[in-house]
C-alpha cells in the first residue's frame, strides 16, 4: 500500500474533472505533481504541489495557483479519508487524514510482510546495471568498493521495484594496460624461477600479489618462456595474467556478498565469435549519416585529449548534446577506447535493455556526455542510459589517513578494509552518502557501538524490535505473533504522537522505494532507515522515563499486543530496507 500514490490519483481525479469542466487543458500531464511528507510535519500527513506545477496552465485560464489550490483542497475535504486540507503560501496543499487511514497503512505492512513497499505490479524495465569494471590488472581498492556497492545496492532497489535486472561487468581486457600486466607477471615468473629481478621497473605493476602469478606461470610452463622473445610468450602469460585477477577481483567482489550474472570482456568486440562489433557499430551509424570524414577545431581555451589536426573519421555526437564531435579511429588505425564503448552499449541495447546504467569513477566525469550521444544515436532516443559517478573515498583511522597497503603496492586493498571492520559496516557507510559526493570512511569509527556509527544505529534498531517481540512472547503465555493475529489487534489504541510518528514513517516505506528507484539513488533507503531508528529509538528513550509508552506492559494485554504488531511492521521495513542495501538485519546485537 502505497498511500502517496493513492493520493496522487485521487488529486490526479479531481484535477480531471477540472479538465472536463473546460478550465485546465486536455492535455495536461496529470504525470507532473508530486505528493510528499510535508517538511514540517505539524503541516500535516501529505503536501502536494499540484497547484504550482500547474500554474501556467491554469493562468492561461485566468485562475491562479492558488485559486486552483484552493479548488483541489475543497474537494479532498469531501474524501472520507480526509481530515483536512489546507492551501499554505502561493499554492502547496496540505492534507491531514484520519486516523483510520494510518492503521490501514499499519494492517498492510503486516499483512504484506517482505513485500511491504513493493509496486503491485506492471511496468518493470529490462534494466542492465553494469558496476565496479575494473581493470583486471591487480586486487580492488576502496575506491572500486564504492561503486561496487553502490551498483549492487542499486540493482537490488530496481529489483526491489519490479524490475528485471541484469547485473554486469566489463572486462577491460584489450588496452596497453593488460599487455603491462602481462609483463609485470612475466617478471615474478621469472623470480619464481629463481632469477634476481631487482626492483620492479618503472611503469609496471610492483604489487605483491603477482607473485603468485608468476609461480602459476612456472608451475604450467617451466624455464621455456624466460629466454623467449616478448611477442611469443605475450599473449599465454596476458590470458593467464588475466584470469588471475580476474578471480581475485570475483574473490574480494564476494567478500561484498557481490555477484555479477554477465562478465563481458573488451577483446570479445573484436575477437569473439560475433566478429568485429567495432566495425559493425560504425557502420550501423554511418548509414545513418552520423559518421564522417573531417577535422576537428582545436581546443579554445582547455586540452582535449583526442584532439588531433588531421583528417579522420568521426562521429557527429554534437547533433546529440555533446561538445565536439568524437574521433573513432586513431592516427594508427587502431580503434579509439571511445569506438569500442559504442560497440560494447550497442551489444546491451541489441540484447534488449531498456535501461541502461553505468557507474563510473568520477575522474570519467568528461566521458558522459559522448557516452549518452552514441546510445541516443544507436536507440533512436528509445533506450535511456544513465551515467553515475562515484567519488572518491578517502580512507581514515581515528582521523589520520591510512598507511598504503604492501599487498598491493600503492593503495589499501578493499578486501583488507572488509576483513579489519566487516562487510555491514563496508557497505552501509559507502551508501550512506550520495554517490556524487566525497566520502572519509574512517575504520575506527565504523566499528564503534554508538549513535555516532550510523550502521550500528539501525541494525540496533533491529534488533530492539526483535528483542521486544521476544520478550512479549515471555510475559504473555501463548502469544501468537504471526502478521494474521497481529493485524488482528486493536490498533486504534496506538495514538500516543511517538506511536503515531513512526506509524507514519511505515507509512512512508513505498513511496521512499519508489523514488529511489526512479531516481537511481540507494542512498536514499540507508537515509529512511537512519530516520527510521532514530524515531524507534527516541520512543524507546522516552519509554524508560514514561512506563505507560512501553512497547510491554502485563497489566493491558490488548494494548502490548497492537504496539507488538507496530514493532513487528518496523523489524519488518527495517529487515527489508537493509536487505535492499545488502546489510544484515541482525536478531541482536553482541
Amino acid at each position: 500500500m502505497n498511500l502517496f500514490a493513492e493520493f496522487h490519483d485521487r488529486i490526479a481525479e479531481i484535477l480531471q474533472r477540472i479538465v472536463a469542466s473546460g478550465r485546465l487543458p486536455k492535455d495536461l500531464d496529470l504525470s507532473r505533481f508530486v505528493v510528499e511528507p510535508p517538511r514540517d510535519p505539524s503541516h500535516g500527513d501529505l503536501a502536494s504541489n499540484a497547484a504550482m506545477v500547474y500554474a501556467k496552465e491554469a493562468k492561461a485560464f485566468f485562475f491562479n495557483p492558488r485559486q486552483l489550490a484552493v479548488e483541489v483542497a475543497v474537494a479532498l475535504a469531501e474524501d472520507p479519508d480526509v481530515a483536512e486540507a489546507e492551501v499554505a503560501g502561493p499554492g502547496f496543499i496540505n492534507i491531514r487524514v484520519r486516523p483510520h487511514v494510518f492503521t490501514r497503512v499499519l494492517q498492510a505492512a503486516l499483512d504484506q510482510g517482505p513485500r511491504f513497499g513493493k509496486p503491485a505490479g506492471g511496468g518493470a524495465l529490462k534494466v542492465n546495471v553494469e558496476y565496479v569494471s575494473a581493470n583486471p590488472t591487480g586486487p580492488m581498492h576502496v575506491g572500486h568498493g564504492r561503486g561496487a556497492v553502490f551498483g549492487d545496492a542499486l540493482a537490488n532497489l530496481l529489483e526491489f521495484a519490479g524490475n528485471c535486472v541484469t547485473r554486469e561487468y566489463y572486462i577491460n581486457d584489450a588496452g596497453a594496460q593488460v599487455d603491462v600486466l602481462a609483463r609485470s607477471a612475466h617478471l615474478r615468473y621469472r623470480e619464481a624461477l629463481g632469477q634476481t629481478i631487482g626492483a620492479i621497473p618503472e611503469g609496471l605493476y610492483p604489487g605483491d600479489y603477482l607473485k603468485s602469478v608468476g609461480a602459476a606461470l612456472a608451475e604450467k610452463y617451466g624455464d621455456r618462456l624466460a629466454a623467449s622473445p616478448e611477442s611469443k610468450w605475450l599473449e599465454d602469460v596476458r590470458a593467464t595474467a588475466i584470469d588471475a585477477m580476474m578471480g581475485m577481483i570475483q574473490d574480494d567482489l564476494a567478500a561484498l556478498n557481490i555477484a555479477h550474472e554477465v562478465f563481458f570482456s573488451e577483446r570479445s568486440l573484436t575477437r569473439g565469435p560475433d566478429g568485429d562489433q567495432v566495425a559493425a557499430a560504425i557502420a550501423e551509424l554511418r548509414r545513418r549519416g552520423l559518421v564522417y570524414e573531417g577535422r576537428l577545431a582545436p581546443p579554445k581555451g582547455q586540452a582535449i585529449e583526442d584532439w588531433e589536426d588531421r583528417e579522420q573519421v568521426l562521429f557527429r555526437s554534437t547533433s546529440f548534446g555533446d561538445d565536439v564531435d568524437r574521433p573513432l579511429l586513431k592516427s594508427d588505425g587502431a580503434y579509439t577506447y571511445f569506438a569500442s564503448d559504442i560497440a560494447y552499449h550497442k551489444a546491451k541495447i541489441d540484447r534488449g535493455y531498456a535501461v541502461l546504467i553505468d557507474i563510473w569513477g568520477a575522474d570519467h566525469g568528461g566521458y558522459v556526455k559522448r557516452m549518452h550521444a552514441a546510445v541516443d544515436a544507436l536507440s533512436d532516443g528509445g533506450v535511456s542510459l544513465d551515467v553515475k559517478l562515484c567519488q572518491l573515498v578517502k580512507l581514515m583511522r581515528r582521523g589520520e589517513p591510512v598507511k598504503m597497503s604492501k599487498r598491493s603496492g600503492d593503495f589499501v586493498t578493499l578486501r583488507e578494509v572488509v576483513d579489519e571492520v566487516g562487510v555491514d559496516a563496508v557497505r552501509f557507510i559507502m551508501l550512506f552518502r550520495k554517490n556524487d559526493a566525497p566520502l572519509e570512511f574512517d575504520l575506527a569509527k565504523v566499528i564503534e557501538q554508538s549513535k555516532d556509527n550510523p550502521v550500528f544505529y539501525v541494525q540496533y534498531a533491529h534488533a530492539r524490535a526483535k528483542s521486544a517481540l521476544r520478550q512479549g512472547l515471555a510475559i504473555i503465555p501463548g502469544l501468537d505473533l504471526s502478521a494474521g493475529a497481529l493485524g488482528r489487534a486493536d490498533l486504534g489504541l496506538l495514538i500516543d504522537p511517538g506511536e503515531q510518528e513512526l506509524i507514519r514513517l511505515i507509512a512512508q516505506f513505498p513511496r521512499v522505494i519508489e523514488a529511489a528507484a526512479h531516481a537511481h539513488e540507494p542512498h536514499r533507503i540507508a537515509f529512511y532507515l537512519h530516520d527510521l531508528a532514530s524515531s524507534l529509538h527516541s520512543h524507546w528513550t522516552r519509554g524508560k522515563d514514561r512506563p505507560q509508552l512501553r512497547f510491554l506492559n502485563e497489566e493491558q494485554p490488548d494494548l502490548t499486543v497492537a504496539r507488538l504488531a507496530l514493532v513487528s511492521a518496523l523489524a519488518t521495513v527495517l529487515e527489508s530496507g537493509l536487505g535492499v542495501l545488502g546489510v544484515g538485519a541482525p536478531d541482536e546485537m553482541r
